[in-house]
């Protein structure tokens, strides 16, 4: 929700820019709603009015409702004031929120100004006012002055001033590796994209029920607590709490139910019936269990628990103001009913993450009977397509083409238009058939990763019209390893979200090897009998490991003898986010 400021001092002409900025913006379309803070203690009711009766008689809220409008008074009673996030959180989704006053509040405000008044600036110390609104021309101020009688110019400047930041885009250095390095090791290649990248797609505001798996873009702030008023954990009874141990209490008429509260007060000496999730009465402060009672002629007798006991108080799980998602994060169906619980029905998230994904070789051929021997059907490219939709990305099938660099560049400049993202399988070494290669390297944005890394040792990141280009091996199991262990951190990034860390632990080993030193092994592996066993062949051209596989067992750099009983890593492929 778009929340955007009037402030200034008296008989600066708030209110009358107030009124034609919600005409103006009402006309182009939008949803507003408004809060006006009031300095003075104006009273909104008057007397004589059945409202202002019953305020007077003691109501401590008054509901106000015709066929016109409907109006919501609430009573402080020397309560402190309500915050403005507080009453944000009353508010039904708009497009955007108006707020006259409130100049101590963070959101961004515009200052109106009257020379007449001979009021001095507010803007020179305040760096949340972002225009002034005057008058007269003002010279050397540190923001833009408008003139307070152009509304649509006025207007006009809030709409730009609350649209999203344009899309960034990469340095043409991002990939570029330091003098000298040759090869390099998982964990600098990993920690040089999650400093590297950043996202590359625009926001837009969707209705809270359909964020599943949308990336949020700023934080969420709870519209309303929750709970939202204090209420009973218990089917039980409600009483003021007066420290005797025994109690003998007068059974009020009445009850307080979830959705039918109990209407009136609880008096001293008096317990009332109370179900679990109902509002607590006022004048109670303790609910007793209802199989700790005796109920009989119009009394209960119980052992009072302590005071507070079986109470939840309003705000316990959240309070209204508070952040309860923060931007980066992948929705879920749990943070669904959250964001619901706390009356949040709009949230601001990043554009979904276009990723092209397109297949190079001469020997590759789409699966049908009628192939020979001599091509090799394209797996890499479904197997792919797959994965960036499992990671909440809209995946671009760019197709497959040969060893022809015409054709691969019509390719690229196709997924340059059509993607945030292309990432590429095979031709991604530096022989001579590596067209891939060898063409983003004529585009001067190239760079080979030598990884030290088993499968999967060849990584080409380049640009390619300024998209990023991911050239993955064109092994398929290698491809996998590298998707998962590179591509998957960077489109999370590259789309918005948080850098990803999967998540392993130790497990018992239910096999022997021998490792090298020098590179950090991936191996395709699944648990049985609480202990880990691995695919039987290490061959990358394996690929029913894939299938065969639930997992990874992930072995550093150094040499080592593994034995069976011996503690590896496994990392589950849920942790993959597959």
């Amino acid at each position: 929700m778009n929340v955007y400021g009037i402030t200034g001092w008296k008989n600066a002409g708030k209110t009358g820019l107030m009124e034609r900025l919600v005409a103006e913006f009402t006309a182009r379309g939008l949803k507003v709603s408004t809060v006006k803070h009031a300095h003075h203690r104006f009273d909104i009711d008057h007397p004589g009015k059945d409202s202002h009766r019953h305020r007077e008689a003691g109501a401590r809220e008054v509901i106000l409702s015709s066929g016109v409008r409907w109006a919501h008074m609430g009573e402080l009673r020397g309560d402190d004031e309500p915050t403005l996030e507080t009453h944000l959180a009353r508010l039904a989704p708009c497009d955007l929120v108006l707020i006259e006053g409130y100049k101590g509040e963070t959101h961004p405000k515009i200052e109106a100004h009257r020379a007449e008044t001979g009021n001095p600036l507010i803007a020179p110390d305040d760096p949340r006012i972002r225009a002034i609104a005057s008058d007269v021309s003002l010279d050397g101020m540190p923001v833009p002055v408008l003139d307070l009688d152009d509304t649509t110019g006025i207007a006009d400047f809030i709409a730009a001033d609350l649209a999203p930041s344009p899309k960034a885009t990469l340095g043409n250095d991002c990939f570029a590796l330091p003098t000298g390095v040759e090869w390099i090791k998982t964990e600098a290649a990993l920690a040089a994209l999650r400093d590297r990248l950043v996202s590359v797609v625009g926001d837009e505001t969707i209705a809270t029920d359909s964020a599943l798996g949308r990336v949020l873009s700023s934080d969420v702030v709870a519209r309303r607590s929750n709970p939202p008023s204090a209420n009973s954990a218990v089917d039980g009874y409600g009483f003021a709490h007066d420290g005797a141990k025994e109690q003998v209490l007068e059974l009020s008429e009445g009850r307080s139910a979830a959705g039918a509260p109990f209407d009136g007060v609880v008096g001293a000496g008096q317990a009332v019936r109370i179900l679990t999730g109902a509002m607590i009465p006022m004048g109670v402060d303790t609910v007793v269990l209802q199989e700790d009672v005796v109920v009989a002629n119009g009394s209960v007798t119980f052992a009072a628990p302590r005071k507070g006991a079986n109470c939840r108080r309003a705000g316990e799980d959240i309070d209204a103001g508070a952040v309860a998602l923060e931007r980066g994060r992948r929705v879920t169906s749990q943070d669904i009913a959250f964001l619901t619980s706390v009356g949040v029905g709009q949230v601001s998230v990043s554009k979904p993450l276009r990723v092209g994904v397109l297949s190079t070789g001469d020997e590759l051929a789409p699966p049908e009977p009628a192939q020979g021997p001599s091509r090799t059907y394209d797996a890499n490219r479904p197997m792919l397509l797959s994965l960036v939709q499992a990671w909440g990305c809209e995946a671009v099938d760019l197709g497959h083409v040969d060893d022809d660099r015409d054709a691969l560049k019509a390719a690229l400049d196709d997924g340059a238009t059509r993607a945030d993202v292309i990432v590429t399988s095979g031709g991604a070494s530096a022989g001579e058939e590596d067209h891939v290669s060898a063409l983003l390297s004529d585009a001067g944005a190239m760079h080979h990763w030598r990884l030290a890394i088993k499968p999967g040792r060849p990584l080409a990141l380049a640009q390619w019209s300024g998209v990023p280009v991911f050239g993955l091996p064109g092994n398929p199991v290698a491809a996998f390893v590298c998707a998962l262990v590179f591509a998957r951190p960077s489109l999370a990034v590259l789309g918005g979200g948080a850098w990803v860390e999967p998540q392993g632990f130790d497990v018992p080993a239910a096999f022997e090897k021998r490792k090298k030193g020098g590179r950090r092994e991936y191996l395709r592996a699944r648990i049985r009998n609480g202990a880990v066993e691995v695919f039987k062949s290490e061959g990358s051209a394996r690929i029913s490991g894939l299938s065969w596989a639930e997992g990874l067992v992930e072995l550093p750099e150094d040499a080592s003898t593994i034995t069976k009983g011996d503690l590896v890593r496994y990392v589950p492929f849920s942790s993959f986010g597959i």
